[in-house]
């Protein structure tokens, strides 16, 4: 039990499910609820497919392609820059064209949730703890996200739209910021791996 909540927490952490709520409120605001009980499920499916699958097999897949977990942050904090940085200097979320039948694949299944911090988690915390207490916790923290997802309309109508809109442009800016950290991690351990190899 102890091997199990030493997992959790640094999982929970990664996937910070109340850091992304405002922006898959955001993004939700205009598709009716039925339509989003679809992007919730295919969060789900997307996040918990590609966890387990990188869990199970991305370092060995990594190596063969030469990529390194380095490579994959700087890759997965420029998307999310990206994301929030349009959030910023545009505002207007309503004129963005959002398809729900890929919302919940991207960016909320990847890289939302299961990003370059959950990834990279994940498989340090399995090398320490194991792969099945690793896959649990990261399957339980994604569920939570999902939950946390699900009551967005309870915790949409207590914060208001002013309040909605404040919350949304503090996560974006949050969000750019733990993307420029995830480049520049991943930056200093290129040249780090670098000046070793030299």
């Amino acid at each position: 039990m102890k091997d199990f909540w030493l997992c959790f927490v640094p999982l929970f952490v990664a996937v910070d499910p109340l850091g992304v709520l405002p922006f898959y409120m955001a993004l939700t605001e205009r598709i009716p609820p039925s339509k989003r009980r679809n992007v919730l499920l295919q969060t789900f499916v997307t996040a918990s497919a590609v966890s387990v699958a990188f869990l199970m097999g991305g370092p060995a897949l990594l190596s063969l392609l030469g990529i390194t977990v380095s490579d994959f942050m700087v890759a997965g904090g420029i998307l999310l820059f990206v994301i929030s940085l349009m959030d910023l200097v545009t505002g207007e979320k309503r004129q963005r064209r959002v398809d729900p039948k890929t919302l919940g694949a991207v960016p909320l299944g990847v890289p939302l949730i299961a990003g370059p911090a959950v990834l990279t988690t994940s498989v340090l915390l399995a090398k320490l703890y194991g792969l099945a207490v690793t896959g649990v916790a990261l399957l339980l923290n994604i569920c939570i996200a999902v939950a946390v997802f699900y009551f967005s309309n309870p915790i949409n109508r207590l914060l208001g739209h002013a309040g909605l809109r404040i919350v949304s442009k503090i996560a974006s800016l949050l969000l750019a910021c733990i993307a420029v950290m995830l480049v520049r991690q991943g930056i200093v351990q290129i040249i780090q791996r670098s000046l070793k190899g030299s």
